[in-house]
């Protein structure tokens, strides 16, 4: 009988050959993804690029940017098999506390009016509502609005 061994899931910095996995990710979560140069920009920008791996597995990942003592998240995603499991919660934790390093004062994000899961998710770890961004996603036959939410750090 042999044992295999199985990495810890990790989070790690975002490289130019993640970008494969994780566009392939956002196909399948958005209905109007990021496209590949959104991610590579972001790279080149020297954003705060993050995935989440195991095994050589990437099954999440986010991007956020710092500047003026503010955070603003710009994109997080699981993969669909690995939801529901606190993948979301535990990398979006790992963005807060950078942020905190990186000694902002606020963390700022977008989401979509629908996204009821991930609105929860936010209010359960202190971001709340302070605006509403009317028309600000694509979506299927129009637009949608997005809740702005902000976390004081």
């Amino acid at each position: 009988m042999s044992a295999q061994l199985q990495e810890s899931p990790r989070i790690r910095r975002m490289v130019p050959s993640d970008l494969d996995a994780v566009v392939t990710i956002e196909r399948e979560v958005f209905l109007f993804p990021w496209t590949p140069g959104n991610f590579s920009d972001s790279l080149d920008a020297g954003y705060h690029c993050l995935v989440l791996e195991q095994d050589g597995y990437i099954f999440g990942y986010g991007v956020m940017t710092i500047g003026a003592e503010e955070a603003h998240l710009l994109t997080l995603s699981i993969a669909p098999e690995s939801q529901g499991k606190g993948w979301g919660e535990k990398l979006l934790r790992h963005f807060i506390e950078i942020a905190r390093e990186q000694l902002a004062l606020t963390m700022f994000l977008d989401v979509r009016v629908s996204n009821h899961v991930a609105a929860r998710l936010y209010e359960r770890l202190g971001f709340r509502q302070i605006g509403k961004r009317k028309d600000y996603y694509p979506a299927m036959g129009g637009r949608e609005d997005s809740l702005v939410m902000e976390l004081v750090l």
